[in-house]
């Protein structure tokens, strides 16, 4: 664990202090607390999001083949740059 310092204005400072008092637990848990829920929890969902498209167009047959539609693009590219 690594320490740090925060800066809090005087009512944040008292409401944490009073939430700390009634939980029996220290003004840093409660912080420590609050970054996971709001952070960790987010990455997990943001992850778990990128895991649920992996695979979403697999079976798709409208859209064609997409590796020659991006070998099609580039060489559109190409001929486009070589113009310049």
């Amino acid at each position: 664990m690594r320490r740090t310092q925060l800066y809090l204005s005087e009512s944040t400072w008292k409401m944490l202090h009073a939430r700390a008092r009634q939980m029996h637990v220290t003004i840093s848990e409660l912080v420590r607390q609050a970054i996971q829920e709001k952070y960790e929890k987010s990455t997990a969902d943001r992850q778990e999001g990128m895991r649920a498209i992996i695979g979403l167009w697999e079976d798709r047959t409208d859209i064609g083949d997409s590796t020659a539609y991006i070998r099609k693009l580039r060489k559109d590219n190409r001929l486009a740059r070589l113009k310049r």
